[in-house]
């Protein structure tokens, strides 16, 4: 009988507000061969345009998305039950995956989702998620981001879902990327010295 290959886990990946799949794509495989040899990894735009100015125009070329909107003080969402149908249509099309990147908003999304799955909110005709990988992630109900409706019992017992977290030391986000760490069972963190960016796995460090 001739032996199976192991499948990579395929990892659907969830780039920042205003930037794009490219974007990510571009960032990530600055990592080691090391690293990206073993994965599997799935880029995908997010489905509005961006509604206004990006934070990356100088660096990067456009077209930018969003996942969803969010006022100005992030009290109320538009667009979100749209956003997660989007998602969890691609993963069935793109299927089956194992785990979620996130940066940043994609992050903020990434992180509530094993919640809302568990709850039978969001991902019901998908695989449960096996892990994440949470860069300058931030939590629904923390102190900078209220919750949505459908988030609200998302993190209301501790997640098993192992999880890495990837925290900048100048980041904006720190302090709600080191409270989310809290909601999830023995959270993995990497440090790194940068800001609010994809570092390259060689400048951080374990905590």
């Amino acid at each position: 009988m001739e032996s199976q290959i192991p499948r990579k886990p395929r990892i659907l990946c969830l780039h920042g507000f205003r930037t794009s799949a490219e974007i990510l794509k571009r960032q990530v495989l600055r990592w080691p061969a090391a690293v990206l040899d073993k994965l599997d990894l799935i880029f995908l735009d997010a489905p509005y345009p961006a509604q206004g100015k990006s934070g990356v125009e100088r660096f990067f070329d456009p077209p930018y998305y969003e996942w969803f909107q969010a006022t100005e003080d992030f009290t109320e969402y538009t667009n979100f039950e749209e956003c997660l149908a989007f998602i969890e249509d691609n993963m069935m099309k793109s299927g089956p995956f194992d785990g979620f990147l996130g940066f940043s908003q994609g992050a903020l999304l990434s992180a509530a989702l094993p919640g809302m799955q568990r709850d039978g909110l969001a991902l019901t005709r998908v695989p449960r998620i096996k892990f994440l990988i949470i860069i300058s992630g931030a939590k629904f109900g923390g102190p900078k981001f209220a919750h949505h409706k459908l988030t609200s019992n998302a993190y209301s017992s501790p997640l098993e879902c192992p999880s890495l977290h990837i925290i900048g030391e100048t980041d904006f986000m720190k302090q709600e990327s080191i409270s989310l760490l809290e909601y999830f069972v023995d959270p993995f963190v990497i440090n790194h010295p940068k800001g609010h960016t994809i570092p390259e796995l060689g400048a951080c460090k374990e905590n």
